[in-house]
Parts: C-alpha cells; sequence; structure tokens
C-alpha cells in the first residue's frame, strides 16, 4: 500500500496527522518525533520531546524544547546549548543579538538591556554626571565639602577652591602658602601676610609695595617721622623695624640689639633652629653644619667611623692585631680573649688565659687555650681539667692509644710503655725472664743452691732431687731422697750404708756391696774383734 492507504486491498486511508505513517496492515499510526495520540494529532507535552514524548527537555532558565528534536529555544537574555548561560557583556534580549547602549562602565540587564550606571553616572544610558553636590551609585550621596569646594562626582573627594584644603576643604592655607590646594608659596617679606585665595601681601605698619619689601624710613631709622636712630648692632642686624625699632638680626645672632651669639644646640635666623647634630656634635651658628666629634662622620655627624678607623673626621687607621676592636674615639684597643697589649699582639702568658689574660688556668695535666681556657691535656691524662689519668688499657694523647702488651698490669699512660707482671719481659711482656732472674722487669738474681731453679714470679726455690729447704741449700735428711726428699730410703742394712739423698741408691761401708751393702765381711778391729758375715 502506499503512505495514505492501508488493509485488504489497500482500500482504507491512513488517517494519521502530523506526518505520522501508518501501518499498511493495522492502519495504526506511527507518531513522528515530537507527536502522540491515536492520529499523532497531539504534540508532546511542555518539557517532553522525541518518539513517543519519552525524552526529557534539558533546556534551563524557563526555556522551552523543540519537541521533535529537543533543542532549546532559549528565553530573551540567555544562550547556550541549554540556555545556561546569560548574554555576554554587550549585549542582550533574544538570542543577545542586541548591543547594551550602556556608556562610562553602565552594564545593562541581559533581558531587558536596562543600564545599571557605576557610581558617578545616571541617565538612561549612564551619559550624564552626577548633578553638583551629589555623588556616588545612583548619585544618592550628598557632597560635604566648604568653602566652595567642589567633589567628585565617582568618588566624593573634595577638590577646594583656592586657598583651602583638607578632606572637606574646611581649612584656611597654613601661612606662608596660597592658591589651589596651597601649593605656592606666599612672597611678603617683613612680616607681611599674603592672602591664601590669591597670594596678595597685606603689609604691616611701617612697610609697603607688593612685596612687603619697601621701608616707610630710611634704613637705620624707625619711629614717627623717621626721626629715631635704631639700636641694633651694625653688622649683625638684618634690618630695624621702621616703626618700633626692634630689631631683626642676622642668621646666627639673637637679642634685643643682635649682639648675642646663638646658644649651644641652636642656629640660623633668630637661632629658631635646632642643631641637626647627633652625636654630642656642635653646629656651626649661622649655616647649622656640624662639626663632629672624633669617632663619627656624615652631614649630621650620625655615622659611625668604618671598621679599622678612628678620630677626627675617621681619619686615622687602627693598629689592632688579632681581632681587637679599636676605640672609634682615641683608637685604643679593646682586645679579644687570648691576647694583650697595646695592639692585642701579645698572647696570654703560660697558665693564664681570657680577656685581658686576667683568668687563671685549671689545667692540672696540660695547657689551657689563652681564648676560653679550655684544657689540652699532655699524653697520658683526660678530663675537662686533665686531672684523671688515662683508663686502663690507653695511653698516649687524649689517651687515643691501645696498649699492646700481654702478661702486664698496663702500660704507662704517657709512652705506652708495658708494665710487666712478676716474671715477664719484652717490650710486649711475652716472654718469661731468663735463667737465673726473677721478679718486676727480670731484675732479681736467683739465690737457689745445688742447682734448684727460682720461680720467674716470686723468686720460690724449685729444688733437684735430693735437696731442699728455701734455697735448696739442705741435702735430704737420712733415709729420704729424690724430689721434694719425699721418697723413703731403701732398707740399707743397718750401720752398713745409707742411700744416696739424690737417687736412692745405698752407698755402702767399706767392706760391704750389694744393692742393700748386704754382702760382705765385717773387717778386723784394732782389738782383734772379728766382724759377722753379713746377711
Amino acid at each position: 500500500c502506499d503512505s495514505d492507504h492501508w488493509g485488504s486491498h489497500c482500500s482504507n486511508r491512513c488517517q494519521c496527522q502530523n506526518g505520522a505513517l501508518c501501518n499498511p496492515i493495522t492502519g495504526a499510526c506511527v507518531c513522528a518525533p515530537g507527536f502522540r495520540g491515536w492520529r499523532c494529532e497531539d504534540p508532546c507535552p511542555p518539557g517532553t520531546h522525541g518518539h513517543g514524548c519519552q525524552l526529557l527537555c534539558q533546556c534551563r532558565h524557563g526555556a522551552a524544547c523543540d519537541p521533535r528534536t529537543g533543542e532549546c529555544r532559549c528565553a530573551p537574555g540567555y544562550t547556550g546549548v541549554y540556555c545556561e548561560e546569560l548574554c555576554p557583556p554587550g549585549s542582550h534580549g533574544a538570542h543577545c543579538e542586541l548591543r547594551c547602549p550602556c556608556q562610562n562602565g553602565g552594564t545593562c540587564h541581559h533581558i531587558t538591556g536596562e543600564c545599571t550606571c557605576p557610581p558617578g553616572w545616571t541617565g538612561a544610558v549612564c551619559a550624564q554626571p552626577c548633578p553638583a553636590g551629589t555623588f556616588g551609585q545612583n548619585c544618592r550621596r550628598d557632597c560635604a565639602c566648604h568653602h566652595g569646594g567642589q567633589c567628585d562626582h565617582v568618588t566624593g573627594q573634595c577638590h577646594c577652591s583656592a586657598g583651602y584644603m583638607g578632606d572637606r576643604c574646611q581649612e584656611e592655607c597654613p601661612v606662608g602658602t596660597f592658591g589651589f590646594q596651597c601649593s605656592q608659596r606666599c612672597d611678603c617679606h617683613n612680616g607681611g601676610q599674603c592672602l591664601a585665595s590669591t597670594g596678595v601681601c597685606e603689609c604691616p605698619p611701617g612697610y609697603r609695595g607688593p612685596h612687603c619689601r619697601d621701608r616707610l624710613c630710611p634704613e637705620g631709622l624707625h619711629g614717627p617721622g623717621c626721626s629715631e636712630p635704631c639700636l641694633c648692632h651694625s653688622t649683625h642686624t638684618a634690618s630695624c623695624h621702621p616703626v618700633s625699632g626692634a630689631c631683626t638680626c642676622q642668621p646666627g645672632w639673637m637679642g634685643p640689639h643682635c649682639n648675642q651669639s646663638c646658644p649651644p644646640g641652636f642656629h640660623g635666623p633668630g637661632c629658631s633652629l635646632p642643631c641637626p647634630c647627633q652625636n654630642g656634635a656642635g653646629c656651626h651658628s649661622v649655616t647649622g653644619s656640624c662639626t663632629c666629634e672624633p669617632g663619627f662622620m656624615g652631614e649630621t655627624c650620625e655615622v659611625p667611623c668604618p671598621a679599622g678607623t678612628f678620630g677626627p673626621n675617621c681619619s686615622s687607621l687602627c693598629s689592632c692585631d688579632n681581632g681587637g676592636r679599636c676605640s672609634l674615639v682615641d683608637g685604643a684597643c679593646t682586645c679579644p680573649a687570648g691576647w694583650r697589649g697595646p695592639a692585642c699582639s701579645l698572647p696570654c702568658p703560660r697558665g693564664w688565659w681570657g680577656p685581658d689574660c686576667a683568668q687563671l688556668c685549671a689545667c692540672a695535666h696540660g695547657t689551657c687555650s689563652p681564648r676560653d681556657g679550655t684544657c689540652a691535656c699532655a699524653p697520658g691524662w683526660t678530663g675537662v681539667s686533665c686531672e684523671l689519668p688515662c683508663p686502663a688499657g690507653t695511653f698516649g694523647l687524649n689517651c687515643s692509644e691501645l696498649c699492646d702488651c700481654i702478661h702486664a698490669d698496663s702500660c704507662d699512660p704517657i709512652t705506652g710503655h708495658c708494665c710487666c707482671l712478676a716474671g715477664w719481659t719484652g717490650t710486649r711482656c711475652d716472654s718469661t725472664c731468663p735463667p737465673g732472674f726473677w721478679g718486676p722487669s727480670c731484675t732479681a738474681s736467683c739465690s737457689c743452691e745445688n742447682g734448684g731453679v727460682c720461680s720467674p714470679q716470686d723468686g720460690s726455690c724449685e729444688c733437684l732431687p735430693g735437696f731442699r729447704g728455701p734455697l735448696c741449700q739442705t741435702p735430704c735428711p737420712s733415709g729420704l731422697f729424690g724430689p721434694g726428699c719425699a721418697q723413703p730410703c731403701p732398707p740399707c742394712q743397718h750401720g752398713r750404708g745409707s742411700c744416696h739423698h739424690v737417687t736412692g741408691v745405698c752407698v755402702c761401708l767399706p767392706g760391704f756391696s750389694g744393692a742393700l751393702c748386704d754382702q760382705g765381711t765385717v773387717p778386723t778391729s784394732p782389738t782383734g774383734t772379728a766382724g759377722h758375715k753379713g746377711q
């Protein structure tokens, strides 16, 4: 069937609207995006779009969306894909196509284009400054300027008329100034005062002229008819008043007749200016120039002499050595700790330290630093005051060396020489005493007799077999022999022999023999008695 018909033989006409298609079999309408209903006769409700009106519009700020595509149709004053942005500055209205007419920094409403003026401006397009006497936002604030001053239409700052100054133009110009912002100096002399607005001089009695320079009386005279002579000092006076005769002194002088010089600390006209000099300096009574005391320099003597200099005008060079500081006034040296003498060139004497070398060293076995008194210990000593010998097993400078001894009590804390135990000798105490000597350093001689050997440690005798006693001086007693005389003799026949105290062998009497002297006969005695045959 064509698009307008459906059913059997395509005999039924489609009822669908708004571009919808009908099913060629059933005739049911298939709506185009943006429509709904049985015949697709109804547009999508506001806030929806698309096929079946199932999609939600994303537009903001009250914008409607196209029911078919969802495209946002922005209200006047908004732009962007979702109408989420205000019109750019300088534009407004539908599609942000209208340009703002606001002047002088005014901003227009993004929808209506109505101008909001900055402070100081008014009018439909902010083209007019605030009326006189007003300022600020919407020109609502009143000016507070006095004496004819005008305020800035933006900030309200007062622009004073000639002769006045201050935040609100309420103050007259200071004496000696006039004009706008009191920026001009009056040129009136002899006590004349100028008008703050114009600068015109008002002269005191006795003077005249545009600047009050002209005297009514000749110089040196005053009073009625200019008949009285002035009494001022001839060379220290600038002028005398033509009416009163009062003296106006030259700079550096004062007094009724200008015959007194300025007191210390003042200078200039009428001695009214205080001296600017510092650090005890005096100033010239006329010019105020400073004469610096020794140790200072500069226009007002405010600068101490640079390091290494001293005296008047800082013209002398310091001669302090070893970091000594010299007096800025007379160059006298103040020595650092550890030094003394006029030029700090002499170190502290041995045993003394500190400022002026006045501190006594407290090092028992060492020398102290002349600067801070710290002790440098001699070899073999340690401790804050070098009062402690090196700990056992160490020796030398700072006790930093280790003893290398084997059989020793310790080593000499100074040299490291080993102090051997009794019975030992050698550099490291690793050798026993040579034969015949014993004791510390093996210096004692052995006194053992009969071949006895003395102990290298205590000199005690170790006897050979057959001897005993402290010095091995005694043979074994009868009946004993051998080491320590501890073995009993064999039974040599009584009266026929005794055993050797060393070997234990029987020593037979004459006429007898045998291991036990049991063989032989007794010799005939002088009396003729015969001996018995041995058993």
